[in-house]
């Protein structure tokens, strides 16, 4: 669901960028509003959560693999602005350091994933569970349909951009000039491995954290964060990131079983992949050739930006389950620092409102 450079032109890359954009200046002056030492603990540790859930491929069918997202349990804690930050902040750490997602893409991938799948989830959560004891089986049922349902819309939408392609971007001969499937190919794709596998993956995820919660820490299932406007001091009084932070730890040395699903996801082929892969490409498009020749605007994009360590395995770490465990690792350490530096900032600017 990473959508690489080269699949989407620039006149789509830009109006997704600024669509995300209008979200994510939306998102920043709520969390000033409710700015506190412990909200930008608690947006790190979801973003790290993300990072790290969507680091266990799953094998979908075609031969492609796929992810959950953990947006789910984000935007229930944080609420939707919160986990659209959170959301943003895994994309963005994946796209520039692991070349998981490209740089030209970063605001169609954070469009369709930390805005759409954190409304989508959380209108869903709230839809179910309304009424329902914050103890409750319900919660934890009333997750995993919105984890099920927002992982999907999230697959439908990427589907439909990777879609439109064709027809609204091709030379003379009707040549593809970005991503060559069209709506017709790209949606079943798409659809039927996260209709059935991620989309299990990401239902039961949601469950299993909210299931945690209500044990570990319920309070922080008590209300949305970031989504009321301000820190709501009654139901955050005891919340906590550490409790939080040890499951992604766990989470994290568990991450070296994501390597075992072989394959790429579906429309995630490097410019190399589609001349070099086609029987497979074909084999998950239902048995529809890719292009003789990479499409001449992917080409173009697909080299604009090499991350330090791309597909999580460093040059300099031959193993690779070594390599992908060191770059969880190195992620994780990246939005801890992010996570301190952010709190002394926000104990020495947080605005009046947040100590009301």
């Amino acid at each position: 669901m990473h959508i690489p450079d080269g699949y989407l032109s620039p006149s789509t890359c830009v109006t997704l960028y600024a669509a995300s954009a209008a979200f994510w200046y939306t998102a920043l002056r709520r969390v000033k509003t409710a700015l506190s030492t412990r909200t930008i603990p608690l947006i790190s540790v979801f973003a790290a959560f993300s990072f790290v859930v969507m680091m266990f491929n799953v094998p979908l069918p075609g031969g492609t693999t796929g992810h959950a997202l953990g947006v789910t349990t984000a935007a229930i804690v944080l609420g939707p602005w919160g986990s659209i930050l959170a959301l943003s902040m895994a994309l963005a750490i994946q796209a520039l350091l692991f070349g998981d997602g490209g740089i030209t893409t970063l605001g169609a991938n954070c469009f369709n994933m930390a805005i759409l799948g954190s409304f989508v989830a959380y209108g869903v959560y709230r839809l179910v569970a309304a009424g329902a004891d914050v103890s409750g089986r319900r919660r934890v049922l009333a997750a995993a349909i919105a984890g099920y349902t927002s992982i999907n819309v999230c697959a439908l939408i990427t589907a439909v951009e990777f879609g439109i392609q064709p027809a609204l971007f091709h030379d003379g001969s009707g040549t593809p000039l970005y991503a060559p499937y069209p709506l017709r190919v790209a949606i079943p794709a798409m659809m039927i491995g996260h209709l059935t596998f991620a989309g299990l993956a990401e239902a039961a995820i949601s469950a299993g954290m909210v299931s945690y919660l209500q044990r570990a820490d319920i309070g922080l299932l008590r209300g949305s964060l970031i989504s009321r406007g301000r820190l709501a001091k009654a139901d955050y009084a005891n919340a906590s990131p550490r409790r939080l932070w040890w499951a992604v730890g766990f989470l994290l040395l568990l991450t070296p079983l994501g390597v075992l699903a072989t394959g790429t996801a579906w429309g995630e082929w490097s410019a190399s992949e589609l001349q070099n892969s086609r029987p497979q490409i074909a084999a998950a498009s239902r048995h529809q050739e890719p292009p003789s020749a990479v499409p001449a605007g992917l080409g173009k994009l697909a080299s604009l930006w090499t991350a330090p360590f791309p597909g999580y395995a460093p040059d300099f770490i031959k193993n690779p389950v070594l390599g992908y465990l060191l770059s969880g690792m190195f992620a994780v350490g990246l939005l801890v620092m992010m996570s301190l530096i952010g709190s002394a900032v926000g104990r020495k600017w947080r605005s009046p409102e947040a100590s009301t």
